[in-house]
């Protein structure tokens, strides 16, 4: 039936129209954002997953900053210690040699100051974005011996988790201004001619200028054993001499400067080891950010391969429409025709 008041053909080519126009709009704005998903309107539950993990991937980069931050500190720290272990293994060598007899110890002495000298530039000098680990000062009402290198971060469900790297700088520390820094050894054991076994650090401070404990003897046929302490900071030969109980004072000394080294080779072994842990963590960090980054992707991009070709079939689905439309439009006019004449 044809009719002036309703045109069925025009009401379907306009609503096909409508849709059409829909879809492209909606293809369009995916070519043109990158994303399948933009909005919680188009896909609340993917959007509110890939909201999260953005946010997830934020928090990471925080953490690889502070990794970057972290791994410059230690190995400013690591750098130092590894370049004071050549010179305290040089003032070993040095008190050795003073062990010879005739040798001038005054000269050796001025040799081991200076190496002395540079153990404690060193130290002070050691210092990154304000943090220095050798050279610290226990009492200060800020000083905290933990130190924290933030490495990891984690959500699971609702709950979020943030792990660290920890540096006890009390283990590492070579010069403490703290004079009442609390022990943190115990003297030494003797034999049982009252002799000490090694040598031992007894004070709180750091390993150089705190006190270890040494026993020596005068050196007669029946020996006068002494107690005494003494730090590495403070060691003078100067005026030693070829006695026997100067001979043993300069043994004790080899004691303590090796028992140093050996704790600063320890210590130096501990901090290469965080270092280590610190630059694997970056790449995992790293590593973990891209998966991440890439996961998002697979729940909000566009696939612009097929949205290029979906956009080219509604553009031609556009023109068809419109044209359907225009056909439908004229029906009205040809109704005129069975009025004429």
């Amino acid at each position: 039936m044809a009719s002036l008041l309703t045109n069925a053909a025009a009401m379907t080519a306009l609503q096909t129209l409508a849709s059409t126009n829909k879809s492209l709009d909606t293809t369009q704005n995916r070519i043109s954002t990158g994303l399948r998903i933009s909005s919680a309107s188009d896909g609340a539950a993917y959007w509110s997953i890939a909201t999260t993990m953005r946010s997830d991937n934020k928090s990471l980069s925080a953490v690889q900053d502070s990794l970057g931050l972290g791994a410059a500190t230690v190995d400013v720290q690591y750098t130092a210690l590894d370049a004071t272990v050549d010179q305290l293994t040089e003032i070993g060598k040095l008190l050795v040699s003073a062990k010879t007899p005739g040798v001038n110890r005054g000269q050796i002495q001025q040799d081991i100051k200076a190496r002395l000298g540079q153990m404690n530039s060193i130290a002070s000098s050691s210092v990154f974005n304000s943090e220095n680990w050798l050279s610290v000062d226990s009492g200060a009402a800020d000083y905290n011996k933990d130190k924290s290198v933030v490495a990891s971060f984690s959500r699971v469900g609702d709950a979020i988790s943030i792990e660290t790297i920890q540096v006890d700088v009390d283990q590492i520390k070579l010069y403490d201004a703290n004079t009442a820094a609390t022990a943190t050894g115990t003297a030494p054991t003797t034999d049982a001619a009252g002799l000490a076994l090694g040598a031992v650090k007894v004070g709180g401070q750091g390993l150089f200028d705190s006190q270890w404990a040494i026993t020596t003897s005068n050196g007669a046929a029946t020996p006068v054993y002494t107690a005494q302490t003494l730090s590495i900071k403070d060691l003078d030969i100067s005026t030693l001499t070829d006695s026997a109980a100067d001979q043993e004072k300069l043994s004790a000394y080899i004691s303590i400067v090796d028992g140093a080294l050996g704790k600063l080779t320890d210590s130096a072994s501990n901090l290469g080891a965080v270092k280590n842990r610190i630059d694997t963590q970056k790449d995992f960090v790293q590593s973990l950010t891209d998966a991440i980054g890439r996961g998002i992707g697979q729940l909000v991009d566009a696939d612009m391969n097929a949205e290029s070709t979906r956009l080219q079939a509604l553009q031609t689905q556009q023109q068809l429409g419109i044209q359907a439309l225009s056909i439908a439009n004229s029906n009205s006019q040809n109704i005129l025709s069975l009025f004429r004449g």
